[in-house]
């Protein structure tokens, strides 16, 4: 892990920690009580938004690198940054949490076979197959350096120190919107070679794949059933995905092709744009409403 990995990491694992102090164990519970949300919020990101991806890609007629790229990120687990940005939108923070983590771990076995079998049956990517190899060691790291050790810290503080949590939460909180604001201006200034007019038909090809993610989080907690913070939830999971870990396997395995790199790099950006404007929409909604339509700490679907 270089500087800048570690730097990113550290930067999560503060934003987990904020997250977790306006949580409680009990949330969690919730949460293990309701399995349809669960599976609401597994089922489109490991099995709805492969397939349709896959389907897009037969449909279009687009180079073998951009479907690839397309592909990969769409057999991508949702990454931690879905976390802040669902808490930030008043959805069910202990939802996503618990997503975020049991994607991760599945994503070990589901992610090699999605994209396996998806740029196999493509007749324009087929030449592109690969034994897709991810290291489980990484992913685990993840999950527990990233989202378990923070999350837990988090709980603990809250539930041990609530005098120190109230004096710290608002800070903290501020401090990640910070970041999560500059992580867009750091990746809009690490990629300016790439912002040219020629790249708009690929940005806009990103910006509905994304939005295909976001709407098919929407209608299967919908079609599920879900309350108002689950379905939240459940939208910025699927539609958030982790286009780092894309970008990773991108480097080792494609020998950082460019046109699979300006794929899952816009993608990197822009789902934090797309998730952040959804959450703000949704706190203005709020706002306008008098409040959020059920608690966002709640885990029982309707």
């Amino acid at each position: 892990m270089n500087a800048q990995q570690l730097i990113l990491s550290l930067v999560l694992a503060t934003m987990v920690f904020a997250v977790a102090l306006d949580l409680k164990l009990a949330d969690f519970q919730r949460v293990a009580q309701a399995p349809r949300a669960i599976f609401a919020g597994l089922f489109p990101q490991f099995v709805l938004l492969p397939v349709g991806t896959w389907l897009l890609t037969l449909a279009v007629d687009l180079p073998p690198n951009i479907e690839a790229a397309m592909l990969l990120v769409a057999a991508c687990p949702g990454g931690n940054l879905s976390n802040f940005v669902t808490h930030f939108g008043r959805g069910n923070t202990a939802l996503s949490v618990s997503l975020t983590a049991c994607a991760s771990v599945i994503a070990v076995v589901a992610m090699p076979f999605n994209f396996g079998w998806m740029i196999a049956n493509n007749p324009a990517t087929a030449t592109w197959l690969i034994d897709l190899k991810i290291d489980p060691t990484e992913i685990w790291i993840s999950v527990v350096g990233i989202l378990a050790i923070p999350m837990a810290l988090g709980l603990l503080c809250a539930h041990r120190l609530p005098t120190l949590t109230q004096r710290i939460k608002k800070p903290l909180a501020n401090f990640s919107l910070v970041a999560l604001l500059l992580f867009i201006v750091a990746g809009l200034i690490a990629k300016r070679q790439l912002l040219t007019l020629g790249l708009l038909p690929t940005f806009g090809l990103v910006v509905a794949h994304n939005a295909v993610g976001l709407l098919l989080g929407y209608l299967s907690s919908v079609a599920m059933r879900m309350r108002v913070p689950e379905r939240r939830a459940i939208m910025i999971e699927v539609g958030m995905q982790n286009s780092g870990l894309a970008l990773g396997i991108i480097a080792v395995q494609f020998n950082s092709d460019l046109g699979m790199v300006t794929i899952a790099s816009l993608w990197g950006i822009w789902h934090i744009v797309s998730g952040l404007s959804c959450a703000s929409f949704w706190r203005w909604r709020d706002a306008r409403s008098g409040g959020v339509a059920q608690p966002a700490s709640s885990g029982a679907p309707t």
